[in-house]
């Protein structure tokens, strides 16, 4: 859900869903991504893609693992390719960040138990 003021994002299982509020144009990013809409210029999101790429590195899986008060917490994991060694990173990053890179990616986004737990349930 997007209005001017802010977007919404709802993640959660079968048995409890949570949100998270985010600035609108994490909103219309992951809208244009899902209508392919084509852009004239590229956003900030291509930018970081061309530069994984370019630095030999894969987005494997967004984790949502913190949560204080309202404001939650995200691991962003990547793969990078050094001669014939892959390392594993884990990068700490907005939540709204990681959702829109796994959306864009199609990379697994995961949550905490205790997040989920301890998350501001919404309602259907």
């Amino acid at each position: 859900m997007q209005s001017r003021a802010y977007t919404v994002i709802i993640l959660g299982t079968e048995s409890k869903k949570f949100a998270i509020y985010t600035e609108p144009q994490v909103g219309h990013h992951i809208q244009l991504h899902l209508a392919q809409s084509h852009q004239a210029r590229p956003y900030t999101y291509d930018l970081l893609a061309r530069v994984l790429k370019g630095l030999n590195v894969k987005l494997l899986q967004v984790v949502i693992n913190d949560i204080e008060d309202t404001v939650y917490y995200a691991r962003l994991f990547v793969e990078q390719q050094i001669g014939d060694q892959k390392v594993i990173l884990e990068i700490d990053a907005r939540p709204s960040d990681c959702i829109t890179l796994a959306i864009i990616h199609k990379i697994p986004l995961f949550c905490k138990n205790e997040v989920l737990e301890r998350a501001v349930a919404v309602e259907d």
